[in-house]
């Protein structure tokens, strides 16, 4: 299974070249935007992405992008909250 992550561009590091840095959730990472960077539309720190594979795939609006990442986010509670059950470490 695939998955993309939302992402917020803090900073566009290089047009040209398609990088931006993406913030995840407190993580940073650079990530390649020229999919998603249009000269009519231009990506701007703030904008949100779905990053997959180190590469920008979508815009997304920032609506979308928290209950994405609210989705993630309950999605790895219930991991663990399995793996206790599995392990017995459920009190």
């Amino acid at each position: 299974m695939c998955l993309g992550v939302p992402a917020q561009i803090v900073e566009v590091a290089d047009r040209e070249g398609g990088l931006a840095t993406v913030d995840v959730s407190g993580v940073r990472r650079a990530v390649n935007v020229a999919l998603v960077d249009e000269p009519d539309a231009p990506i701007e720190p703030g904008d949100w992405v779905l990053v997959h594979v180190g590469f920008a795939l979508a815009r997304i609006d920032e609506e979308e992008a928290r209950e994405t990442l609210e989705l993630l986010r309950r999605g790895a509670e219930l991991e663990r909250e399995l793996e206790e059950m599995r392990k017995g470490t459920v009190r």
